[in-house]
């Protein structure tokens, strides 16, 4: 049986439905959407409660963000521009979502992700589930740059009992510590062993090392493939 922290599958994105009064948060999963917070606005109209409300949604992505989780879906009602606003904002104050090796990929999408018949009824549409496609093209690509960077430096460990060692023991101070963990669809798909693959993602999570699954049809994932499936990627402390 698996782990039942694992029935969700695994992540890949934050969806944030904007409305007039309140933003919505949800993990989404690979098998299901998880409501993660409310947060409520005051008053619309007032720039600087709109700016406020702006901030504690970009505070309460922080989390999900440093996970590794780099798919932000912004939903808002149609014939509004709650969604534009929220996405403006996040240009104009907060580069480091929108710059670098570990940017995110951000896109709107029209429609309300408030409740959760709401969400599941988005998350059913062609469009959405081409944005995370979409989304997901992206990311891989800034992780094969970092992947092959890694690789430059000498910071990447190969195969399950690499990566179990580097995630599940404490490393010493000065010593590489992990900083991302790797796998392809494929390779979690095959292995026999998954509850110990999925122990080992739970503890990475629990322990902040960055978790992504990855298309093994994908750039990245093809890189992957040829590497073995996993990687653990390391950094200097």
């Amino acid at each position: 049986m698996k782990p039942k922290s694992y029935r969700r599958g695994y992540p890949v994105a934050v969806l944030i439905g904007v409305e007039a009064d309140h933003a919505a948060l949800w993990q989404i999963f690979s098998q299901v959407a998880k409501p993660q917070q409310q947060i409520p606005l005051s008053e619309r109209r007032d720039q600087k409660a709109r700016y406020s409300f702006h901030e504690a949604i970009i505070n309460a992505l922080r989390p999900t963000l440093k996970e590794g989780v780099r798919s932000i879906i912004i939903a808002s009602p149609p014939k509004t521009s709650f969604g534009q606003e929220l996405q403006s904002h996040i240009t104009a104050h907060h580069a480091w979502l929108t710059s670098g090796t570990n940017k995110a990929t951000i896109s709107l999408i029209s429609g309300s992700a408030s409740s959760p018949p709401q969400v599941a009824a988005l998350t059913q549409k062609a469009s959405f589930k081409e944005l995370i496609a979409q989304n997901a093209a992206q990311e891989t690509e800034n992780l094969l740059e970092l992947l092959e960077r890694r690789l430059n430096e000498n910071l990447v460990s190969f195969s399950l009992v690499e990566a179990e060692n580097l995630v599940m023991d404490v490393q010493p101070p000065g010593k590489p510590q992990p900083d991302y963990l790797l796998l392809t669809n494929d390779y979690l798909s095959a292995i026999r062993q998954k509850n110990r693959v999925h122990c080992l993602m739970q503890v990475a999570q629990n322990k902040q090392v960055k978790t992504r699954v990855i298309d093994a049809e994908s750039a990245a994932g093809a890189r992957l493939t040829q590497l073995g499936g996993i990687v653990c990627l390391t950094k200097r402390s």
